[in-house]
């Protein structure tokens, strides 16, 4: 399978694969925004080097698990040279065995760009061409057809790295342009080749965590956007519900040094810098404290943040990894061992998704503050143009809560269910890929309890006129005001609630809100 084109200066979205670890950004442009992919000639060389180890072993008696023996529990068994293709062939077909919807194709290909990067490194033992077939086939537009179910997160991600492999294969489905096609005639459309695999390289292309780490960096990628926004959002809620920016104070942050909870509350400090809402009701409001869901935001947020720094570092040693079984040492040995446990994945992926749960939860707790006008200090019941002819915000709530019901369940973790499998041969496994394909939903579901808080808050701030905002909180809501009605008669607002979130995707609110503090305007 030809067509793989180096990099080069005319191709500034051209990824280069080397030997070293992959970044975090790389692999989310190759993912999202279809950055081709090329081996270096030091991973190329790696490869060789790999692949000539394993060549050697393949003609020692005795048998090399991987190389000349069955797989799993059914490693006893040595394979005569004549099968080895056929052995190959079989692990591919029949361990991608997956079943449900496809998976998405921003997972897919970062799962191959991830495992392409396992190759560079010459610890798997594939030929050249075989990994350069892997990169043409990720270069091609071409999205291996994966479904949903089917991985347990060790010996890794084995039946979605199968269907990937199975692509190379020429056989299966692919995804092209959103239509599902045959892989033999999706692949001569775009003049590749189908590989055989030789021995080891099934089970090179198989053995690896990559499904579960490219879920993650995913994952980070969108909450880091959505830690600034969940800022942003709670400083609406102050203004909205006349709240204090005192408690977010440099020196009473210093008292309790999270580092995540310093940015949150430097973010809200920024936010809320010149807000004339807040300074109306500084001075003899009769209000000693604020709840909780307004005060406490800085330390719910930031033990995301940190949460999130720990998974970073996490996935980073990932991404300097080599997950493999067997894997060729730098000396020629083949030596088998259990790194493809999705273990440190499958935790760290669990803990985010309680981490959102909770800055989910806090973000509903201060939209519910504004439906009930025994707490809402003065707005209409339900931020209502006309109560009682109209329900306002009222079940815009229900449908956030809906939400926070359903992420509190995806933060039950998924790393404690093991099943054991394959004759007991692999007793214990780590779910990994399920804690993160409900980490995805579970993401999704806090930037839309978010977006509705945001809709909430600066409706809110919208009554409190002629009292203005903050310069950044003005500015957001200058942005969804552009594709968002204010305050008025109820109308359809489902699509409201879209295009609010779709606003906290492409991230133009934050980036509006920390442009204007800077300006001051």
């Amino acid at each position: 399978m030809g067509g793989m084109t180096p990099c080069s200066p005319a191709q500034p979205t051209c990824v280069e694969v080397g030997p070293g670890p992959l970044a975090r950004d790389d692999v989310v442009a190759i993912a999202r925004s279809g950055a081709r992919v090329a081996l270096t000639d030091s991973a190329l060389d790696a490869i060789t080097r790999g692949r000539d180890a394993i060549e050697h072993l393949a003609t020692v008696d005795g048998g090399v698990y991987g190389v000349s023996t069955g797989f799993g529990a059914l490693a006893t068994r040595s394979i005569p040279a004549e099968l080895r293709t056929q052995l190959q062939r079989s692990l591919i077909r029949s361990h991608a065995a997956g079943t449900g919807p496809r998976v998405e194709d921003e997972v897919v290909r970062a799962l191959m760009a991830l495992r392409l990067s396992t190759m560079a490194t010459g610890h798997c033992g594939v030929r050249p061409t075989t990994a350069q077939a892997y990169a043409a086939l990720l270069n091609s537009g071409l999205v291996p057809l994966v479904p949903e179910h089917g991985s347990l997160g060790c010996s890794g991600d084995l039946a979605p790295l199968a269907h990937c492999a199975l692509a190379v294969m020429g056989e299966g489905f692919v995804v092209d342009d959103g239509v599902t096609r045959p892989t033999e005639k999706a692949l001569a459309s775009r003049g590749l080749t189908p590989v055989v695999f030789a021995e080891k390289e099934g089970l090179a292309l198989i053995n690896g965590t990559e499904g579960m780490l490219g879920m993650l960096i995913l994952a980070l990628a969108d909450l880091a956007v959505l830690a600034d926004t969940a800022d942003l959002a709670a400083a609406m809620s102050v203004e909205g519900q006349l709240g204090t920016s005192r408690v977010f104070a440099d020196d009473l942050m210093a008292l309790r040094p999270h580092p995540g909870q310093a940015t949150s509350a430097a973010n809200l400090r920024v936010f809320l810098a010149d807000s004339a809402i807040v300074a109306s009701h500084r001075v003899g409001d009769g209000v000693v404290q604020d709840a909780y869901s307004l005060r406490c935001s800085p330390q719910v947020h930031g033990a995301l943040r940190d949460i999130t720094a720990y998974a970073e570092a996490v996935a980073d040693r990932e991404l300097a990894s080599a997950i493999d079984n067997p894997s060729v040492m730098d000396d020629g040995r083949v030596e088998s061992h259990g790194n493809f446990h999705g273990a440190p994945l499958a935790h760290t992926l669990d803990y985010l998704a309680i981490a959102v749960a909770d800055v989910a939860c806090l973000a509903e707790r201060r939209t519910d503050r504004f439906m009930d006008v025994a707490r809402n200090r003065g707005l209409p019941p339900f931020l209502a143009h006309d109560p009682g002819v109209d329900s306002g915000l009222m079940i815009a709530h229900y449908t956030q809560a809906s939400i926070c019901a359903e992420l509190k369940r995806l933060a039950a973790p998924a790393s404690v269910d093991s099943i054991p499998t394959s004759a007991m041969q692999e007793d214990h496994v780590s779910m990994g890929w399920g804690a993160a394909r409900k980490l995805r939903q579970s993401v999704d579901g806090l930037r839309r309890v978010l977006a509705i808080e945001i809709l909430t808050a600066a409706r809110a701030i919208d009554l409190r006129a002629p009292l203005t905002p903050a310069p950044a909180t003005a500015a957001a809501i200058a942005i969804l005001r552009e594709q968002v009605p204010g305050p008025g008669p109820d109308h359809f607002l489902s699509p409201d609630i879209e295009a609010a979130t779709d606003l906290l995707v492409t991230q133009v609110l934050v980036n509006a809100a920390f442009r204007a503090a800077r300006e001051g305007r």
